[in-house]
């Protein structure tokens, strides 16, 4: 039989057939759309952890105590806990005695409801410095950022979030400037307003003390004040007035001179706080590229593991297909022994089959990228997030047809191997 009169051949029982190629094709369709969503899936989980850092300086490096009984109070400038923790006086001298240091930022969180006449939010209030604000990217689209004057004079400014600011003034977030918002019960002046950042923005890692509430670490929805306002005003640090009995832990973030200087800043630093205190284990530091690259590999590892799964599907799908070919084969044993008897050789049977189980395949694959048109209809409703691509798309269908040629490949073998004399006289 010629290649035309084969490919003719298939498709005539393909469809003559309908109803056995669509079940048969049904789990190809189920394995291609989840393929596709798991690619989607994955790549916006990678695109979510790239956006969660973008904004970070490659020279940046965090410094976060780590959990302890207790708790310090992050405004302490006495050494009545130096042999476990660094005061704040000590780590802002870093730039000053350590070479490939630039500078130091500093952040303290809590939480507070946060209003503007009728309207009001729970938000995080971070007490930081400008160095903070400098190493962290966070620039206003409106107004400007405080100063570290503003905390020494301890003037009640702050910073809005993008999403505290749409929230309090729904109508112009930038009309934010010059208003007065509550915090914690005393009012403060809004000075500025962030641009939109998304994702977590700022720096991660900031712990919240006993008894404070675990909220969004966004910077869209945050407050932001000066440091030593917030020790005096929200976390309770000096005076105690309104916070929450001096649970709160400070946070550093120190900045490298340059990119290639960040491990022997790291290494500064340890010896640093070793050299202070004793020892270096009580605090975590780590590189933005470090936590970055940990970060996407935590990605990508559940990105592979829901592929698997996929992949799983697939399999099932394939086993479907061999079972219904192998059906197919006893249904039409007469039809290869007529085939085979008037000089269709053994390859033109094979192909013939196989063809078969690879167009069953590829119509559930294709069939299966048209469905994927509505994941993210289906994912946003579930909150998940999904990023389209062609890259999904094309392995989904590559994927379908290899499942049907390795699937298919057994039962086409076996009917181009029936004895010509036998398939005749098969009932």
């Amino acid at each position: 039989m010629r290649p035309g009169e084969v490919v003719r051949s298939v498709l005539l029982d393909l469809r003559m057939n309908k109803s056995r190629v669509f079940m048969t094709s049904l789990g190809i369709v189920i394995g291609t759309f989840t393929i596709i969503m798991v690619v989607g899936i994955g790549k916006a989980g990678q695109q979510a952890v790239a956006d969660q850092y973008k904004r970070l300086s490659a020279e940046s490096i965090t410094i976060t105590q780590n959990s302890m009984g207790g708790g310090f109070r992050p405004g302490q400038t006495t050494t009545a806990t130096a042999a476990t923790v660094m005061t704040y006086d000590q780590m802002m001298q870093m730039p000053d005695l350590l070479t490939h240091v630039a500078s130091v930022g500093v952040s303290v969180r809590t939480t507070s409801e946060v209003a503007y006449g009728a309207a009001s939010l729970t938000a995080g209030v971070q007490g930081v410095n400008e160095e903070y604000a400098s190493i962290t990217n966070l620039v206003p689209s409106s107004g400007e950022f405080f100063t570290d004057l503003d905390g020494q004079l301890h003037s009640k400014v702050a910073v809005l979030g993008y999403n505290v600011a749409n929230t309090l003034f729904p109508d112009d977030p930038a009309a934010a400037v010059g208003e007065r918002v509550l915090v914690k019960g005393d009012s403060y002046t809004v000075v500025g307003v962030l641009s939109y950042i998304g994702g977590t923005g700022g720096m991660s890692g900031q712990t919240a003390g006993p008894g404070q509430t675990q909220v969004s670490s966004s910077a869209d929805d945050a407050v932001f004040i000066p440091y030593k306002v917030a020790l005096k005003y929200t976390t309770g640090a000096t005076t105690g007035r309104g916070g929450i009995g001096g649970g709160a832990v400070a946070s550093y973030y120190a900045r490298a001179t340059d990119i290639a200087s960040v491990s022997l800043a790291i290494d500064e630093i340890k010896g640093y706080i070793a050299e202070t205190i004793g020892s270096s284990s009580n605090y975590t530091i780590t590189d933005a590229g470090s936590t970055l690259t940990a970060a996407l590999a935590t990605a990508g590892t559940m990105a592979t593991l829901l592929m698997v799964i996929a992949v799983i599907v697939l399999i099932v799908s394939g086993i479907g297909i061999m079972n219904v070919l192998m059906v197919a084969v006893k249904e039409r044993t007469r039809e290869i022994g007529i085939l085979k008897s008037v000089g269709a050789s053994r390859r033109t049977i094979l192909s013939e089959f196989l063809l078969e189980a690879v167009f069953i395949s590829i119509a559930g694959g294709l069939l299966g990228v048209a469905l994927s048109a509505l994941a993210p209809l289906v994912l946003t409703f579930l909150g998940v997030t999904f990023q389209a691509s062609l890259e999904g798309a094309l392995l989904g269908v590559v994927f379908s047809a290899a499942t049907g040629m390795f699937f298919g490949y057994y039962p086409a073998w076996k009917a181009s191997r029936l004895k010509p004399i036998d398939a005749l006289n098969y009932e």
